[in-house]
């Protein structure tokens, strides 16, 4: 859920002035036009809006997951499909969320303690729980519990292992939850859903699930346990599609979609032949959504997506521009959404969990309602679904619950490339190929996860030289630590 935010300023930074003053005069020392605490409304409608912006990025999402995970492919300048990603992708990562979002989300919780406002410190914990699970997703270990700690003069904060951070992210989600009143107090600014606490609360349960998930192959008593509690009946999760975690963009510059920005002045990108080729043989009505039609040639009346990780003289050689499918017009659009989390996730969710023994249900149930969820996303009932559920090709198999859920899920996640990419990692489906062309980087493998940033080697050496000795070396191909199959 979302509401229409034109009236709100978004450019406003988090601004926190330092000013000295003497015993007795504190109230002659203040100056009312430089205030030295951000309004919180201001704060939380920046943090959303340039956060959700930067994980559908480029180099984030569209050089990316979108990449790696083959629901895109590249037509020119190639070199990221073929999983040469540059340096500072890597950097405008990393900086974007510590110096950015998580400082704000932090200030957030700090104001929400301060003015004894429970539902706005809940929200910032939701919020920075969550770009710090994309953070650690996207790295493996990275600073957390030093992170974000200037104040108390930490300029080279150590780096935690994934499950600590886990931990970490799973218990703040939980006191989130916990602290939400959702008649309380209001929480002013918020773009996501519009104060609505009912559904943070169930944002923050169904987030919680998520990473509980994650654990299933490493620390699966854990997981199990925190979904049964989940997934009890009683805990609020997502129950339909309007309670959707989606950012909706505007129509006017700046407060666009990233991946209409990129239009206005590239067009590098396509749909992968991998995901135009699989659902065509299904004849899943999404793919109509997921890409359009060429604009030129022989294949305009088909879907003709690009084979991932062409050189540059492949993709040329590959035929004019226009005769090849462009990402869909949905995603295209300026005031398409940034999907941080759907109804469809949690369906398949509770259909794993069935399937491994975690809560009682019926598997294949769930697994149907998921699909069903995801074609609701774009209008698709009726006929349409119960004809493509019917398929043997799409017909939930007990034998693979994880083959059945990984390949189906792909399909559900096209668009959030790094969530995409986490769950192929943790399911190991759809087995994909490696790209064409891969760099030597690479070696010969789909990439697990980036590499650290430059700046971390010459200003943070010692922490970072402790991460890779614990974690393994700093390639695109060390496994993560919840990626153990």
């Amino acid at each position: 859920m979302f509401f229409n935010y034109r009236k709100l300023a978004l450019a406003l930074p988090l601004a926190l002035g330092l000013g000295a003053c003497d015993k007795g005069l504190e109230s002659l020392n203040v100056n009312p036009n430089n205030p030295t605490t951000g309004d919180p409304a201001y704060i939380l409608t920046n943090a959303e809006r340039a956060n959700i912006y930067r994980l559908f990025d480029t180099p984030a999402s569209m050089d990316g997951g979108l990449l790696i995970i083959q629901h895109w492919a590249k037509v020119q300048y190639t070199d990221e499909d073929r999983y040469a990603f540059r340096a500072t992708s890597y950097q405008s990562i990393w900086d974007g969320f510590y110096a950015g979002g998580l400082q704000d989300f932090n200030e957030l919780i700090r104001q929400g303690q301060a003015t004894n406002n429970p539902n706005l410190q809940a929200v910032g914990l939701i919020m920075r729980s969550y770009f710090f699970s994309v953070l650690t997703d996207i790295y493996g270990d990275i600073p957390y519990s030093e992170a974000l700690r200037l104040s108390d003069n930490i300029l080279t904060p150590k780096y935690d292992t994934q499950e600590q951070v886990y931990t970490g992210v799973i218990a703040d989600l939980k006191t989130a939850a916990g602290l939400i009143v959702v008649n309380g107090a209001a929480v002013n600014g918020d773009v996501l859903y519009d104060g609505n606490m009912a559904n943070w609360q169930r944002f923050s349960n169904s987030l919680r699930l998520r990473l509980a998930m994650r654990l299933v192959d490493v620390k699966p008593d854990v997981a199990r346990t925190e979904v049964a509690a989940l997934l009890n009946g009683t805990t609020p999760v997502f129950a339909s599609n309007a309670d959707n975690a989606e950012f909706t963009f505007l129509s006017n510059t700046p407060n666009t979609n990233p991946i209409y920005n990129n239009r206005l002045t590239r067009d590098d990108y396509r749909v992968s032949r991998t995901l135009t080729s699989r659902l065509a043989r299904l004849n899943d009505p999404r793919l109509s959504i997921y890409a359009n039609h060429p604009e030129c040639g022989d294949s305009a009346a088909f879907y003709r997506g690009i084979p991932n990780g062409l050189t540059n003289a492949a993709a040329s050689a590959f035929g004019q521009f226009c005769s090849s499918s462009k990402v869909g017009s949905y995603f295209a659009a300026a005031e398409a959404p940034g999907v941080l989390m759907t109804y469809a996730e949690v369906l398949f969710f509770k259909a794993e969990a069935i399937a491994r023994g975690f809560v009682s249900g019926n598997a294949a149930t769930e697994y149907q309602n998921a699909i069903r969820a995801s074609m609701g996303q774009y209008g698709f009932s009726g006929a349409d679904v119960t004809t493509y559920l019917a398929q043997p090709r799409v017909a939930y198999n007990p034998a693979n619950y994880k083959q059945s859920i990984g390949d189906q899920k792909w399909i559900a996640l096209y668009g959030q490339g790094v969530e995409a990419w986490s769950e192929w990692r943790r399911l190991d489906y759809p087995q994909l190929k490696v790209a064409v062309s891969p760099v030597g980087a690479a070696s010969g493998k789909i990439p697990v996860r980036f590499r650290y940033p430059a700046n971390e080697q010459t200003l943070n050496t010692a922490n970072r030289t402790e991460a890779v000795t614990r974690q393994g070396p700093d390639l695109l191909t060390t496994k993560l630590w919840w990626d153990k199959q």
